[in-house]
């Protein structure tokens, strides 16, 4: 095929933000192709998203699968090279800061001719013990058009030098994609078990390694929300990562208060988010969600690369470092504070039309 602009998507999160972009160049009439890395492997963590979301099938799976950080992202250069070098498009548009968008930025600013968009540019955390961080900021520097989400990250691209010329605020994309399907997210409705306590219980997820690969943390964090259970009812959809370390570190007998499920799709978690009393993650797009959503959400970070989830929206911040008591008492706190209505607390840009900024931004660069 002959594609203008390439779109990647690697894992799970980027999903939701690649569809608002595809549909504003579907829309344009605008020449484009879908690129999955296969970061993220199987049908739960992938092709079911693919499904909610209404995302056509990718013009190319590199099927890169799970590797350590260098392996899988040498494999994806290597892969996306020979699609690169076969298409030669205008432009390639990476969102987030997986490994893959770093990946896919590093081959594309290598060859002549091909220019890069950053789809959440400027997020920062300042905590660069996050694979994250370094895959955001280097993606940075390599973008010739940073598209940001939120005003505090052109605050942050110009702090770090960048040239005005090339930032453009977007708003958030993945924002896009919740609007579009909460209608049909609420219309699925919730499990007939959970419908009693809609309203009443806590969703919590836990899955990034300075949480979930040191032992004594993720007792802490399982203890504190086994404690929750006492008066609430706390669904786990449980990360693959996560149920491996729990079995490794012995902390099975943890998971017994609590609702412990598979992962979710993407409408399943968002009609369970609509419902509950309390989020309690370490998700940087649960942070984002919970907050348009107008519910309490509690993060089990010491920092955040969303602080506008804090500042203007539901977020807080757990104590840290974090305790039992330190996650009970913040998380009881968070839910006397109570919900707000759906879009009170959105921060500029989160409207339902960033993807639409996006692609304009594109096509005027």
């Amino acid at each position: 095929m002959t594609a203008r602009i390439l779109v990647v998507a690697g894992a799970r999160p980027n999903f939701m933000k690649v569809a608002p972009v595809l549909a504003a160049l579907t829309g344009r009439g605008v020449a484009h192709g879908l690129v999955h890395t296969g970061q993220h492997y199987d049908d739960a963590m992938s092709d079911a998203f693919f499904r909610d979301l209404a995302i056509r099938a990718p013009d190319w799976h590199l099927g890169v699968g799970s590797a350590s950080h260098a392996v899988q992202t040498a494999r994806v250069m290597e892969a996306f090279e020979r699609v690169l070098v076969s298409e030669r498009p205008e432009w390639v548009v990476v969102v987030g800061d997986v490994n893959s968008t770093l990946a896919c930025a590093l081959v594309a600013a290598k060859l002549p001719g091909i220019r890069i968009a950053h789809v959440e540019a400027g997020l920062r955390s300042g905590d660069w013990t996050m694979p994250e961080e370094v895959n955001r900021v280097l993606t940075d520097r390599l973008s010739h058009l940073l598209l940001t989400p939120s005003r505090d990250a052109e605050q942050n691209l110009m702090r770090e030098g960048i040239d005005r010329s090339r930032i453009r605020f977007a708003g958030n994309v993945m924002i896009d994609t919740l609007l579009r399907l909460l209608p049909r997210a609420r219309a699925r409705g919730l499990p007939e078990s959970l419908a009693p306590d809609r309203d009443r219980f806590v969703v919590a997820t836990v899955h990034r390694p300075s949480n979930v690969d040191h032992a004594e943390r993720l007792q802490v964090i399982l203890r504190a929300l086994g404690e929750l259970a006492g008066e609430r009812r706390v669904l786990l959809p449980l990360h693959p990562r996560t149920l491996s370390r729990i079995r490794e570190f012995g902390l099975q007998p943890l998971l017994e208060r609590l609702d412990v499920r598979e992962p979710c799709g993407y409408l399943e978690m968002l009609a369970l988010q609509d419902a509950a009393a309390l989020v309690v993650t370490d998700s940087g797009g649960l942070q984002e969600e919970s907050t348009v959503l107008g519910v309490p959400c509690l993060t089990l970070r010491e920092s955040t690369e969303r602080p506008v989830t804090v500042s203007e929206g539901t977020n807080t911040l757990v104590p840290w470092p974090p305790t039992v008591d330190g996650i009970v008492v913040a998380a009881i706190q968070a839910m006397r504070r109570g919900r707000v209505p759906v879009g009170a607390a959105a921060p500029e840009g989160w409207d339902g039309r960033a993807g639409e900024r996006a692609v304009d931004a594109i096509l005027a660069s």
